[in-house]
């Protein structure tokens, strides 16, 4: 009796191993390939043959001629094989040091480009990170906040770059949900077409 119950056991774990290990991952994988190719495959943009990035991860763009994307919580920077976040709570003394710090790092950049810059004037995700630490997006205000800076270093009017940030502005998903993001690769790219 105890033989017939190990035994049928046995076979029930090797028969779910089967068919939720292997089958089960292996259909939606390739039903994820087929109906969905470019998101299965990591949302790669190529430019000239190239890949030059994920549109689902940031990058990290330090230059001045670049729209910058919110700060990474990931060590080395941007790092999506290490997606993480802060977790650091309002409370929490190590936050409000990494925010002054990121403020004074804001306003030295941008306030050569953008004199009235004012600590009240920079929004939220400029200084904090998301929750995976490697969003790809910034919010409508934290671009228009770079935008004089890229402007004027890639010679280009404000006007120009902030329509080629509207352009580039994702709404809410289903009009409903989240808020209105920006991808800093993808409107960093149009950048680059704009002034080849």
């Amino acid at each position: 009796m105890i033989l017939r119950t190990l035994g049928r056991s046995v076979i029930a774990v090797v028969v779910l191993t089967v068919v939720f290990g292997l089958l089960y991952p292996l259909v939606f994988t390739g039903f994820a390939r087929i109906a969905f190719a470019d998101k299965a495959n990591g949302s790669l943009v190529e430019r000239d043959g190239k890949v030059v990035g994920s549109k689902l991860s940031a990058q990290a763009f330090t230059e001045p001629r670049y729209f910058h994307p919110r700060p990474s919580a990931t060590s080395p920077e941007y790092n999506a094989a290490a997606t993480t976040f802060a977790n650091l709570g309002p409370t929490n003394p190590d936050l409000g040091t990494a925010i002054n710090r990121r403020i004074l790092a804001i306003l030295k950049l941008e306030r050569p480009y953008n004199p009235g810059l004012q600590v009240g004037d920079i929004p939220v995700d400029a200084v904090t990170t998301s929750g995976s630490g490697i969003d790809p997006h910034i919010s409508p205000a934290n671009a228009e906040l770079q935008a004089p800076r890229v402007a004027r270093v890639r010679g280009l009017s404000e006007q120009r770059v902030l329509q080629l940030v509207r352009d580039h502005t994702e709404g809410r998903w289903l009009r409903f949900f989240g808020e209105p993001g920006v991808n800093v690769l993808e409107l960093n790219l149009a950048l680059d077409e704009e002034t080849r």
